[in-house]
């Protein structure tokens, strides 16, 4: 997603060559551990990639990293690595950073390989991320980017009503349907359009209203409860009473953002990279953005994870350059300038009570208190599947083409089929 995709979609595909790691039949004193490497990544939106490696091909001649830009659509991407990745005699990528949500797909499907856990300094990361890098209680992948969901609002616009932002759902509703028309605004929209976009939104609808869509490592269905009618029913009536514009479903991360930037919505769910954006020179509303977090039923509601993780690929090359490079990514200065120059969460606890970077990103107590909140998107070695069938079947629901209740027995049917393969 990954700016994602936004969010998540600015995110990195590296394929990563690791050291050190034995039963991978990789040695960390053999000659070949070191040499160059090819990085692929989604498209880099803010362009802070390419400089940021020069910096370790400036100190490391010997261990140069190419990069390689794939699309931007997180669905493009994930076909271009899984067709590398797949191809062990002409694969082109040595280090992926993979969206957190393909670990347990990629793991379960022998692309990638475990990683030592004492190899790197999870204990600095934020507890939720590292979850997002294990496949049945092993590390496949260091997290990198981390993200989670925010709530952004018009603050010029709640403060002249004298009303705070939105805690709840029905806050969120009573604000879109009355205060948003006053002020020629559009409610609510988030990242509705049938792609990953709409499989993060509805997760959080569902894990918000305290349900959950699989568990087990995706060998359960969880769905069909209450809290799932719940989640899906808070979408699907938002379309049809009008506070979330149809237009909505057209939207992806981009198409949602410039929305909201351009004074068109009163509140937004994205990524934190669109605060930043929208906050910036030539937004029409810089200067009048807060974010908070998510909305639930009876108070704040349940982000999913976003980011991208490192992850190594069965066939790398040059495992302790690979090794050398995961530790450089994940270094404290370079985590600084993840978010500096490439406005993406870092996945460093500290950064985020660092004084001068809270003053130039006021949003960071907001997405850590989101983040240690959030929960990963569902985890199946059939990932690519089940979030086709999300997408598929809330899109219907938020469509009028099925009701909540309906749409939550089909996703059951249609979610247990592909746990079943």
């Amino acid at each position: 997603m990954r700016w994602i995709r936004a969010a998540g979609r600015g995110l990195l595909v590296l394929v990563v060559v690791l050291t050190g790691y034995a039963a991978s039949g990789v040695r960390a004193d053999a000659g070949q551990d070191r040499g160059p490497l090819t990085f692929a990544t989604a498209g880099d939106l803010t362009g802070y990639l390419g400089p940021l490696l020069e910096g370790w091909n400036r100190t490391h001649p010997g261990e140069r990293v190419t990069l390689v830009e794939l699309p931007d659509s997180a669905d493009e991407t994930r076909a271009q690595m899984a067709t590398d990745l797949r191809d062990g005699d002409r694969h082109r990528f040595d280090v992926l950073n993979i969206d957190v949500n393909w670990t347990s797909e990629f793991a379960a499907a022998g692309w990638i390989r475990p990683l030592p856990r004492d190899r790197f300094p999870l204990e600095s990361f934020l507890p939720p991320v590292v979850d997002t890098a294990t496949y049945d209680g092993r590390l496949y992948a260091v997290p990198y980017v981390t993200n989670a969901g925010l709530l952004l609002y018009r603050k010029d616009v709640l403060a002249e009503e004298g009303v705070p932002p939105p805690r709840t759902w029905a806050e969120l509703e009573r604000y879109a349907k009355t205060i948003a028309p006053e002020h020629g605004l559009d409610g609510y929209a988030g990242q509705f359009l049938p792609y990953e976009g709409l499989t993060v939104n509805a997760a959080e609808a569902v894990y918000s209203a305290g349900g959950t869509i699989l568990g087990d490592e995706g060998e359960r269905v969880t769905v069909d409860s209450a809290a799932a009618r719940e989640g899906i029913g808070f979408l699907a009536r938002g379309v049809r009473e009008g506070w979330i514009p149809k237009e909505a479903l057209t939207y992806k991360e981009e198409e949602s953002k410039q929305a909201f930037q351009d004074g068109r919505l009163l509140f937004l769910r994205n990524w934190p990279y669109a605060y930043v954006v929208a906050s910036g020179k030539g937004s029409k509303v810089a200067g009048k953005v807060g974010a908070v977090p998510l909305p639930g039923p009876h108070g704040p509601g349940t982000s999913v994870l976003g980011g991208s993780n490192l992850a190594v690929s069965t066939h790398a090359r040059h495992p302790g350059s690979a090794a050398r490079l995961i530790a450089y990514l994940t270094s404290e200065r370079v985590q600084r300038q993840v978010l500096t120059r490439g406005a993406l969460p870092p996945v460093r606890a500290g950064l985020y009570e660092d004084p001068e970077l809270v003053g130039r990103f006021p949003y960071l107590p907001t997405l850590r208190a989101s983040v240690l909140a959030a929960a990963p998107r569902p985890k199946s070695p059939h990932y690519d599947q089940v979030s086709l069938v999300v997408q598929a079947v809330v899109y219907d629901a938020m469509t009028g083409r099925q009701t909540p209740e309906a749409a939550v027995r089909r996703l059951a049917r249609e979610l247990d089929a592909v746990a079943r393969r």
